[in-house]
């Protein structure tokens, strides 16, 4: 497989990798937006807008709404902070916010766990099949769904 390599963050080290990445993409990091990305990246599992506000909720004392975490999230994507798992309508940490690249995820139906590899060539492949048929600004969605090795 052809891999892609990239620094992987944790931790503080994540916070602020992805709040430099937030800032050089000319946007503010805000409390708000703070505290969604904090609970995004302490689930160990895609979680849904309504999953992270009720988090988010609790942390501040106060309802936060799904709709402004959703908003909030459609802003991490844009930014690479978080990507979309589009078949659990669900948002995962992007580790290496300030490296882009196309994802592939590989999706246990049993647990829910989301395994995140690279391959260049696959997704480059779908980028240039896209691009021969007329399609521009291609981002290119590859889930594949089973059963992990920890469920088997």
């Amino acid at each position: 497989m052809n891999e892609h390599r990239h620094l992987e963050h944790s931790g503080s080290g994540l916070v602020a990798a992805a709040q430099t990445s937030f800032r050089e993409a000319g946007e503010q990091w805000t409390d708000m937006r703070a505290d969604v990305f904090e609970a995004l990246a302490q689930c160990d599992r895609p979680a849904s807008a309504y999953d992270l506000a009720e988090r988010v909720s609790t942390a501040r004392g106060k309802r936060v709404a799904p709709n402004s975490v959703y908003r909030i999230l459609d802003l991490f994507v844009k930014t690479n902070l978080a990507r979309r798992v589009e078949s659990a309508n669900a948002y995962i940490v992007n580790s290496h916010p300030g490296c882009r690249h196309d994802c592939i995820f590989l999706i246990c139906d049993s647990c829910g766990e989301a395994t995140h590899i690279d391959d260049d060539r696959l997704t480059g492949s779908l980028i240039q099949a896209a691009n021969a048929a007329g399609f521009a600004d291609i981002r290119p969605v590859v889930e594949l769904r089973g059963i992990c090795a920890e469920c088997s």
